[in-house]
Protein backbone atom coordinates (compact mmCIF):
# COMPACT_ATOMS: atom_id res chain seq x y z
CA UNK A 1 0.00 0.00 0.00
CA UNK A 2 1.79 3.31 -0.95
CA UNK A 3 1.64 5.89 1.80
CA UNK A 4 1.21 9.00 0.53
CA UNK A 5 3.60 11.80 2.37
CA UNK A 6 2.65 14.80 2.95
CA UNK A 7 -0.80 14.38 2.78
CA UNK A 8 -2.90 15.66 5.94
CA UNK A 9 -3.73 12.62 8.05
CA UNK A 10 -7.45 14.31 9.27
CA UNK A 11 -9.33 17.06 9.58
CA UNK A 12 -7.74 19.65 12.47
CA UNK A 13 -9.55 19.26 15.46
CA UNK A 14 -11.74 16.22 14.70
CA UNK A 15 -12.09 12.82 14.18
CA UNK A 16 -12.38 13.05 10.58
CA UNK A 17 -9.72 11.13 8.91
CA UNK A 18 -8.18 11.66 5.56
CA UNK A 19 -5.37 8.76 5.42
CA UNK A 20 -5.54 5.07 7.56
CA UNK A 21 -1.99 4.09 9.09
CA UNK A 22 -1.78 0.13 7.39
CA UNK A 23 -3.97 -1.92 5.64
CA UNK A 24 -6.94 -3.57 6.87
CA UNK A 25 -5.84 -6.89 7.27
CA UNK A 26 -9.53 -8.18 7.24
CA UNK A 27 -9.62 -7.17 3.53
CA UNK A 28 -9.03 -3.53 1.61
CA UNK A 29 -12.82 -1.79 2.40
CA UNK A 30 -14.23 -0.77 -1.04
CA UNK A 31 -14.67 2.88 -2.67
CA UNK A 32 -18.28 3.05 -3.46
CA UNK A 33 -20.40 6.32 -4.09
CA UNK A 34 -22.26 7.88 -0.86
CA UNK A 35 -24.95 9.96 -0.91
CA UNK A 36 -24.40 13.67 0.34
CA UNK A 37 -27.92 15.24 1.42
CA UNK A 38 -28.09 18.75 2.16
CA UNK A 39 -29.00 18.82 5.79
CA UNK A 40 -25.91 17.02 6.31
CA UNK A 41 -23.70 18.84 9.49
CA UNK A 42 -21.39 22.01 8.92
CA UNK A 43 -18.04 19.89 10.13
CA UNK A 44 -19.40 17.07 7.79
CA UNK A 45 -19.20 19.81 4.82
CA UNK A 46 -16.22 20.82 6.17
CA UNK A 47 -14.35 17.80 5.87
CA UNK A 48 -14.98 17.01 2.50
CA UNK A 49 -14.04 20.84 1.64
CA UNK A 50 -10.62 20.12 3.22
CA UNK A 51 -10.41 16.78 2.04
CA UNK A 52 -10.82 18.44 -1.58
CA UNK A 53 -8.30 20.75 -1.39
CA UNK A 54 -5.92 18.49 0.32
CA UNK A 55 -6.54 16.32 -3.06
CA UNK A 56 -6.49 19.26 -5.65
CA UNK A 57 -2.91 20.16 -3.85
CA UNK A 58 -1.61 17.14 -3.90
CA UNK A 59 -2.47 15.79 -7.18
CA UNK A 60 -3.58 18.14 -9.00
CA UNK A 61 -5.51 16.79 -12.30
CA UNK A 62 -3.20 13.72 -12.59
CA UNK A 63 -4.03 10.74 -11.79
CA UNK A 64 -2.88 9.02 -8.48
CA UNK A 65 -2.85 5.88 -6.74
CA UNK A 66 -5.36 5.09 -3.57
CA UNK A 67 -2.82 4.16 -1.89
CA UNK A 68 -3.51 4.73 2.36
CA UNK A 69 -6.12 7.49 1.43
CA UNK A 70 -9.28 7.06 3.63
CA UNK A 71 -11.70 4.92 1.96
CA UNK A 72 -14.90 6.45 3.95
CA UNK A 73 -13.82 10.12 3.30
CA UNK A 74 -13.30 8.84 -0.36
CA UNK A 75 -16.53 7.62 -0.88
CA UNK A 76 -17.87 10.95 -0.18
CA UNK A 77 -16.76 12.80 -3.22
CA UNK A 78 -16.53 9.13 -5.47
CA UNK A 79 -18.21 9.22 -8.82
CA UNK A 80 -18.94 13.18 -8.87
CA UNK A 81 -15.75 14.59 -8.09
CA UNK A 82 -13.16 11.82 -7.98
CA UNK A 83 -13.40 9.42 -10.83
CA UNK A 84 -11.94 6.03 -11.11
CA UNK A 85 -8.91 5.84 -13.92
CA UNK A 86 -8.73 2.30 -14.05
CA UNK A 87 -10.76 0.60 -16.63
CA UNK A 88 -12.06 -1.59 -15.58
CA UNK A 89 -11.69 -0.36 -11.65
CA UNK A 90 -11.33 -2.06 -9.04
CA UNK A 91 -13.04 -0.58 -5.72
CA UNK A 92 -11.38 -3.03 -3.44
CA UNK A 93 -7.73 -2.22 -4.85
CA UNK A 94 -4.96 -0.57 -2.46
CA UNK A 95 -3.11 0.26 -5.91
CA UNK A 96 -6.73 1.42 -8.42
CA UNK A 97 -6.27 4.87 -9.67
CA UNK A 98 -8.56 7.86 -8.98
CA UNK A 99 -8.32 11.24 -11.32
CA UNK A 100 -10.35 14.24 -9.81
CA UNK A 101 -12.68 15.79 -12.21
CA UNK A 102 -11.61 19.45 -12.25
CA UNK A 103 -15.70 20.49 -13.19
CA UNK A 104 -17.37 18.54 -11.02
CA UNK A 105 -14.84 19.72 -8.21
CA UNK A 106 -14.83 23.61 -9.32
CA UNK A 107 -18.80 23.47 -9.40
CA UNK A 108 -19.10 21.62 -5.48
CA UNK A 109 -16.08 23.24 -3.87
CA UNK A 110 -15.79 26.45 -5.48
CA UNK A 111 -13.77 27.93 -2.15
CA UNK A 112 -10.68 24.93 -3.27
CA UNK A 113 -9.96 27.01 -6.58
CA UNK A 114 -10.25 30.67 -5.44
CA UNK A 115 -6.94 32.43 -5.96
CA UNK A 116 -6.09 33.04 -2.66
CA UNK A 117 -6.34 30.00 -1.31
CA UNK A 118 -8.58 30.97 2.28
CA UNK A 119 -11.06 28.07 2.25
CA UNK A 120 -10.17 27.28 5.62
Amino acid sequence: MLKHRGFPGRLPGTDFQFTIRRANPRGVTAIVRRERYRDRKAVDKRADLAFMAALWEHFGDQPFERGNLDAGRLSWLFGREVLPYDDPFDPESYESLLVINEQAARASFPEVFEEDGDWE
